[in-house]
């Protein structure tokens, strides 16, 4: 097995040998390589002035970009390398452990954004939002709405109507990673002609026909990336924006942004933690207490620390991995195109919930752990030991927050999958019922004339039939 270096010398932190380097291929092993030393010549030290500046990390974004990472799960044919879903994780986690956390989750939204564009591609939408990726042209998702918080799958506070050949489409949303500062958004919006909330459509927005506040961003963790709120305005669009066919909104949630989201910044959360005990090996080995004689290395509470955290990360590593290659075997390595109606990630997404669900909770975990390794000095700036601390704390209140994953678990295990109710359109005739019961008999008159007032009001709302 060969060293890990860090430039010209030996890796200071955790060697291959604790790297599950059985599920990368040679050539993601060579990727991988070429990271680590994008991060050691400049984008590790760009993470430093992105988190103390608020700096938005567009030079880590570029450097990526100059060598084809921004195309990293693009086919070959429209410039990009042709990596599977392993590779993504892969990548994902390395930058944010040896690089820029900040870089990491913006590289996660872009690389959404770059598969919701190929999974209904097109001539025009890949020649102007693909190919020029290795120029260092940036996408990202923004899927938020303020109106519903985490639950990003519920866009009120937007819409979109036919206008003049092509589109006009509104958009407002609390958390939009690159806000800003990307070169176009994949929005999803309800669709034109609306027909419930299951009915979503998903636009290109190009970078000039977004508004943003960046200066509004300033967070704990996480700070280059200007995660803000953003709001289309009414803007007309060429109906060349559409990504697939109206109403495909829903399936692309399904099948592309949430599988590439829960993949991606799951692998943040596990680069982050590995970051986290290769600066505690770094500083405990080296770090020496001259009256007794030994290491803070050489105490067993920190060799117990250090173990469990390992393992309980490269566990999270390890189901990560195995969910990308379930997706990676439905798709033939990222290769399958899918027809409207065919789903195939899709079929992963309760397994993506729980990969994100312990990713989020080991890094809050394994950061805190590592602080107390690390003693006072964890606690000063220049180990770097707080920044991960701060980025990692992201992991569980990013949406869908851990609360609202294990809630789905723990929902489609109990009750069914049908019981989620994404788009709360299931009636609960048990809790109606059971409220029923408290009224009395005014009560129930009262609320019979409400109900049959609104009956009324919605029929003669209603298109005539034929």
């Amino acid at each position: 097995m060969s060293e890990k270096m860090w430039g010209d010398e030996p890796f200071w932190g955790l060697g291959y040998e604790w790297d599950p380097d059985w599920v990368l291929t040679e050539r993601q092993k060579e990727l991988r390589a070429l990271l680590i030393e994008l991060c050691e010549k400049e984008m590790r030290a760009n993470a430093k002035r992105s988190d103390d500046e608020l700096l938005f990390p567009r030079r880590n974004l570029e450097l990526l970009g100059e060598h084809g990472f921004l195309g990293l799960t693009v086919p070959e044919e429209y410039g990009g390398l042709g990596e599977n879903h392993v590779a993504f994780g892969m990548a994902c986690e390395t930058i944010a452990r040896y690089g820029c956390a900040s870089t990491a989750m913006c590289y996660v939204m872009h690389i959404g954004a770059v598969m919701a564009v190929m999974y209904r591609p097109t001539e025009e939408l890949v020649e102007k939002y693909i190919r020029p990726l290795r120029s260092g042209k940036i996408g990202t998702l923004s899927y938020s709405d303020p109106e519903t918080g985490s639950h990003f799958w519920y866009p009120i506070s937007s819409g979109a109507e036919r206008a003049n050949g092509g589109y006009k489409v509104r958009k407002k949303a609390s958390w939009t990673t690159s806000a800003g500062f990307a070169d176009f958004y994949v929005v999803q919006t309800t669709s034109p002609d609306f027909k419930g909330y299951d009915d979503l459509s998903v636009w290109v927005i190009d970078g000039e026909d977004a508004q943003a506040q960046p200066s509004l961003w300033d967070a704990l963790g996480l700070r280059g990336n200007q995660s803000g709120p953003l709001e289309v305005p009414d803007v007309e669009i060429p109906s060349e924006q559409l990504i697939g066919p109206i109403g495909d909104g829903a399936a692309s949630n399904d099948e592309i942004v949430d599988p590439f989201f829960l993949i991606g910044s799951s692998s943040v959360w596990n680069g982050i933690a590995l970051g986290t005990i290769d600066i505690a090996k770094r500083h405990t080995t080296r770090k020496r207490h001259v009256d007794v004689g030994m290491r803070v290395a050489d105490y067993p509470t920190i060799q117990d620390y250090v173990g469990e955290c390992l393992m309980d990360t490269n566990a999270c590593r390890i189901f990560v991995y195995s969910v990308a290659q379930a997706m990676d075997k439905e798709t033939d390595d990222n290769t399958k195109t899918l027809a409207v109606g065919d789903v195939a990630r899709a079929n992963y997404l309760h397994w993506a919930w729980q990969i994100k669900f312990e990713a989020a909770k080991n890094v809050a975990n394994v950061v805190d752990k590592m602080l107390h390794a690390c003693g006072g000095s964890g606690y000063k700036r220049d180990m770097e030991l707080e920044r991960y601390l701060r980025d990692g704390k992201a992991g569980w209140v990013m949406g869908p927050t851990n609360e609202v994953l294990r809630q789905f678990v723990g929902k489609a295990v109990l009750l069914g999958f049908e019981a989620l109710d994404y788009w709360n359109q299931s009636y609960n005739r048990r809790a109606v019922e059971n409220e029923i019961k408290k009224l009395d008999a005014d009560g129930k008159r009262e609320l019979a004339e409400t109900l049959m007032a609104q009956a009324a009001e919605e029929e003669a709302k209603a298109p005539a039939s034929a």
